[in-house]
């Protein structure tokens, strides 16, 4: 055999293992640390636990809680955009629904000016615009047909 080629070996060295369980054996290396050991290893145990060598689980976790706030802040900013762009429809004047001129002229002199103001009296106060002289159920129906219809156009041309 030859001389120096081999290396120490150390017949009491400490083998330690993640859990704190340790053990002397004979090793070519002073301390050997470990992981997992028959004390700690679901097999022995009998049972279930995860184990995190080097912080995995922890980093999946974060990685996890960052892409959740990212969606809720990307569902938020959706939902602003929406409410801006609702709030752009509203703005728009009663002439973007094409009603007729009559209809448009009474609207008008009833201080409807714009859509948001003609939703709002459809919704809360239908009475008042039926008492409109002109206005009847089937012109507050057509009235809300074209209403439907122009938040459809609106909002597709915005995708």
């Amino acid at each position: 055999m030859k001389t120096g080629i081999h290396p120490t070996y150390y017949p009491d060295a400490q083998v330690i293992c993640a859990c704190g369980n340790t053990w002397t054996t004979g090793s070519t290396q002073k301390v050997i640390h470990t992981d997992v050991c028959s004390k700690c290893h679901p097999f022995f145990t009998g049972e279930q636990r995860i184990v995190d060598s080097a912080g995995q689980v922890d980093r999946f976790m974060k990685r996890l809680s960052q892409y959740d706030a990212h969606q809720q802040a990307e569902m938020e900013r959706q939902a602003k955009l929406r409410k801006k762009r609702e709030q752009r429809f509203l703005k728009q004047q009663l002439l973007a629904l094409e009603l007729p001129e009559e209809i448009h002229q009474v609207f008008h002199e009833a201080n409807i000016i714009t859509v948001g103001d003609l939703a709002a009296k459809l919704e809360k106060d239908r009475d008042s615009l039926l008492a409109l002289e002109g206005i009847d159920e089937q012109v507050l129906a057509d009235t809300e047909t074209r209403l439907a219809t122009a938040r459809e156009l609106f909002f597709a041309e915005g995708k």
